[in-house]
This record gives C-alpha cells, sequence and structure tokens, in this order.
C-alpha cells in the first residue's frame, strides 16, 4: 500500500507546485517606479550628448498596470510639470497617452496627446527613445527603477 501512496502524493506535490504562478512582474515589465537618470541627444544612430541631471532636477515616472503619472522638479523653475494618462506597451514600443496634467502640461496635451516610443528595457533600466518619420533616434529619456 506504501508503494502506491508515496508515488501519489509526490505526484500530486508536483501537479499543486507547477500550479503556483511566479511572481516576475519587474522581469523587463516597466510596472514600478523609475527616476529619470540622463538623457541622450542622437545624430543617426550615434550618441552625440549626454544631458546629466543637475542642480536638484528630479522626474519620476510610475507605471502601473495601464496608468501612468509622472512629475518633474526643476528647483530653479517655478513652472509646476505633471501629467496623467494611460500607456501600453507592445513589442520594442511605449505609447502614452496623457489625459491631463500640470497648467504647463495642458499645452502641450491640448495639441498633442498621444506620445509614441522606443522601448529599450530589463530588469532595473529603460530608456524610451523618440524616434523621426524615418525611424532614427532623436533623443532618450534613461530611466533607472526605484521600485
Amino acid at each position: 500500500m506504501r508503494k502506491i501512496i508515496y508515488p501519489i502524493v509526490i505526484v500530486f506535490g508536483l501537479i499543486l507546485l507547477s500550479a503556483i504562478p511566479i511572481n516576475n512582474t519587474h522581469e523587463s515589465s516597466i510596472q514600478g517606479v523609475w527616476e529619470l537618470v540622463d538623457r541622450y541627444t542622437y545624430d543617426g544612430n550615434q550618441i552625440t550628448d549626454t544631458i546629466e541631471n543637475t542642480n536638484g532636477y528630479r522626474q519620476i515616472k510610475m507605471y502601473s498596470n495601464d496608468k501612468v503619472m509622472w512629475t518633474r522638479f526643476v528647483p530653479l523653475d517655478s513652472v509646476e510639470w505633471f501629467g496623467y494618462g494611460s500607456y501600453y506597451t507592445k513589442d520594442s514600443s511605449l505609447v502614452e497617452t496623457l489625459e491631463y496634467g500640470s497648467n504647463s502640461m495642458m499645452k502641450i496635451i491640448d495639441t498633442m496627446r498621444k506620445f509614441k516610443f522606443k522601448l529599450m528595457i530589463d530588469h532595473n533600466t529603460y530608456s524610451q527613445i523618440t524616434l523621426d518619420n524615418d525611424g532614427n533616434p532623436m533623443f532618450s529619456e534613461n530611466y533607472r527603477r526605484l521600485e
């Protein structure tokens, strides 16, 4: 009887363990909190300039399941910058559609609501790259994961 029960218990246990989902939420997922590290400008496919954050400049982006919110702090500027909307990723693309934002951002949203980027992402960093009409990179924002 033991010879039959032990294999059945082991098989049943393996079946149960295989049904437990593995939590890979952050594995190459944009969901989380990100801080802007620097920006690149391009000439063709070559990076021609790196613009570091200076003088307390901070930009944070937060992505949930399908919503995005970002804020920018520039100590030497009294203009507020933030935006909120939805987003999706597909293949190597990130598309953000902003619904509302700060007064300064609403002026931009009134003329352009949807922002499309090439997305390069790994576990702790991502870059959103703006492409020209021919698909060449023009500039990028480069982020590191905070959470």
